[in-house]
């Protein structure tokens, strides 16, 4: 699942008035070729008697909510016979509060949320397959490896905008002081150089790195691409929790760094993210393993002597990531189907999805966007952040039926034992597989 966090109003006055500019200046909306296979006719997106579509936004932080406004109300100006009602959806109960729409027969026209829900509302019927409906533009601007992440068999159930990826936030004093080189995008840290440097920046009032591990299945379970673990077998279809070496790999390393090299400070098993600034900042830790969001945080609340620094992911057999997006989708039972997608293309245009994405300091999906100076600014760690996009691709969890159970049931509570060391790896993994089949098991009847 994707974090979300309070924003700062830094890019709040940017997200307002840029996006009215970019918005009104687009023709993407109306000027794209739309795919092939479309059944829509050629004037989709005027109507010849004006037409209301609703959009259900999660956004709630300050630019982001403005960002959402500001592309709204520059569609319904330049569409008077479309228009658009916005509408505040909420992150803690958006699950329940969809189903429950789409069983009544209220669902809005056009929701946001995030890909791993996809599946199971195909699976019931309630999202629109978007295959006949995109543009090539489109298409062809967001990544590849974005569309996998809404993708089923040969249905495509939502446009993906906003990715996270995993980066290291370092104390740039510190490093510098003790003379530690910094790793760049060609030459990135491996886990065994990260674990070497943090041996080195451990003293007796200072751990070299800290991994908050508060909820850490989603965390470890991306991370773990990094050496080819997958964590389950068929995931799209009868799938079975597994667990390898590969799986091993990144937990292996962590503990160690906890209870071996004594390197990572173990108060961070019970910390989010957000917990572990503080001290970050007093100089407690030397590095902070952490979600490229992590920088809003850092610019927000970081002492003004505070010297920080992004550095690349770190790599293991690849640097590859496993990641989910947060989309767009259209409800099965709109009326207007094409005018629903036509407004989707315009809200995500290249241009928007640099504001959205500035907003929430998240990667946009769009490969124009992601080119953007202001999404490459080295000050705020933009240019290693975007650096990550190319590397992210499908985590297999998304595509298992009844993974969020097992994660909640099953993953979340033995790893934080593991980390805690209360088990073993072998018990870890008998609990993984084991408790973790049984729950999976119910979803293939």
């Amino acid at each position: 699942m994707i974090t979300r966090r309070r924003c700062t109003s830094a890019v709040a006055g940017l997200a307002g008035v840029a996006l009215l500019l970019s918005a009104c200046g687009s023709d993407d909306s109306n000027g794209s070729t739309r795919s092939n296979d479309s059944e829509q006719s050629d004037d989709a997106g005027t109507p010849d008697e004006p037409i209301s579509l609703t959009f259900q936004t999660l956004a709630w932080q300050t630019a982001s909510v403005e960002a959402n406004e500001a592309i709204v109300e520059a569609w319904n100006d330049e569409n008077p016979n479309v228009q658009v009602e916005l509408l505040q959806g909420d992150w803690n109960n958006v699950n329940d509060q969809l189903l429950t729409a789409f069983e009544g027969g209220t669902a809005p026209d056009v929701f946001h949320y995030e890909s791993t829900t996809l599946q199971e509302f195909a699976d019931r019927g309630n999202v629109l397959d978007l295959a006949g409906y995109l543009s090539d533009e489109i298409r062809a601007d967001i990544r590849e490896g974005a569309w996998d992440t809404v993708t089923y068999g040969e249905g495509v159930y939502g446009v993906p905008f906003l990715q996270e990826s995993q980066v290291v936030f370092a104390n740039a004093s510190i490093l510098e002081d003790e003379g530690i080189e910094l790793p760049t995008l060609d030459d990135p840290w491996t886990w065994d150089e990260f674990a070497e440097v943090a041996r080195e920046l451990t003293t007796d009032d200072r751990y070299g790195a800290v991994y908050p591990l508060r909820s850490p299945a989603n965390r470890i379970l991306n991370l773990s691409r990094n050496f080819g673990g997958d964590f389950f077998s068929d995931p799209a279809g009868e799938a079975t929790a597994v667990f390898g070496d590969a799986e091993s790999e990144a937990l292996s390393r962590i503990h160690d760094m906890l209870y071996v090299d004594e390197s990572a400070a173990p108060d961070g098993l019970g910390m989010s993210a957000s917990d572990s600034l503080p001290a970050f900042f007093d100089g407690q830790y030397a590095m902070l393993p952490g979600a490229i969001w992590l920088r809003q945080q850092l610019i927000e609340q970081a002492p003004d002597d505070f010297e920080w620094v992004t550095l690349p992911a770190l790599a293991g057999d690849s640097q590859a990531q496993g990641a989910v997006a947060q989309t767009m989708s259209v409800s099965a039972d709109t009326e207007y189907p094409e005018q629903a997608v036509e407004f989707i293309e315009y809200f995500l245009n290249p241009e928007n999805q640099v504001q959205l994405a500035a907003g929430d300091w998240l990667l946009p999906t769009s490969q124009e966007a992601a080119a953007a100076p202001e999404l490459n600014d080295p000050e705020t760690g933009w240019d290693i952040a975007v650096a990550t996009a190319d590397d992210l691709e499908i985590a297999p969890f998304q595509l298992v039926k009844g993974f969020e159970e097992w994660k909640d049931k099953v993953a979340n509570p033995a790893l934080q034992e593991f980390f805690s060391d209360e088990i073993t790896l072998d018990e870890l993994g008998r609990k993984l597989t084991d408790e973790g089949n049984s729950i999976l098991e119910r979803y293939h009847r």
